[in-house]
C-alpha cells in the first residue's frame, strides 16, 4: 500500500470518493459476469456472499479493512425484469408442453397395450369356440336371457300373457 500512496497521494476523503466506489463497481462487475440473469435472482444469497468475499480481499490490497458488508438494494432495469419473466413464462410453457407430451405417450402406450389385450381375448375365444363349438355361444344366450327375464319380473308395468291365446281386444289366435 506504501507505493499506491507515494504515486497517488491520498486525501482523507479518498477513500470514500475515490477507492471505494472503484473497487465496489470492479467487484460487482466480475460478481455479475459469473451468474446469468435468473441466477441472480434465485441465488441472491451466494451472489452476496461471493461479492463480500471479493470486495474484502480488494480492499485489503489498499489496506482497507472490512468488517461488514451489505447488499441492501439490488434492482434490475424494467427490459431486464421483463426478459426474466418472459424467460419464466417460456420455461413454463416448456414444461406444460413437456406435460402433455408424456401424457399423449402414455395414453398411445395405454391404448396400444389395451388393444393387445383385446387381440389376444379374440384369440382366446376362438380357440375356445374352435374347441366346445356353438355350445359357448348358446350358453351366453341363455345367461342373458336370464338375466333378460330376472330385471322384468322385478318391473311392475310387465303383463304375462298366454302365447296362444288371443285375450288382447278379443282377437284371433
Amino acid at each position: 500500500s506504501s507505493g499506491i500512496n507515494a504515486e497517488w497521494p491520498l486525501r482523507p476523503g479518498d477513500y470514500d470518493e475515490r477507492i471505494l466506489p472503484s473497487i465496489v463497481d470492479e467487484v460487482l462487475k466480475s460478481v455479475v459476469a459469473k451468474y446469468d440473469a435468473s441466477e441472480l435472482i434465485t441465488q441472491r444469497d451466494a451472489v452476496s456472499n461471493s461479492v463480500a468475499d471479493d470486495l474484502t480481499r480488494r480492499a485489503e490490497t489498499f489496506g482497507i479493512f472490512l468488517d461488514d458488508i451489505s447488499i441492501t438494494h439490488l434492482s434490475f432495469g424494467a427490459e431486464f425484469a421483463r426478459a426474466v419473466e418472459s424467460k419464466q413464462v417460456a420455461q413454463q410453457e416448456a414444461e406444460r408442453s413437456r406435460y402433455y407430451v408424456e401424457k399423449a405417450e402414455f395414453e398411445k402406450a395405454a391404448t396400444i397395450m389395451s388393444a393387445e389385450g383385446d387381440a389376444e381375448a379374440a384369440k382366446m375365444l376362438s380357440k375356445a369356440f374352435d374347441k366346445v363349438g356353438d355350445s359357448l355361444i348358446e350358453l351366453r344366450k341363455m345367461e342373458a336371457a336370464e338375466e333378460i327375464a330376472a330385471n322384468l319380473a322385478g318391473s311392475r308395468n310387465v303383463v304375462y300373457l298366454p302365447k296362444d291365446k288371443g285375450m288382447l281386444l278379443n282377437l284371433p289366435a
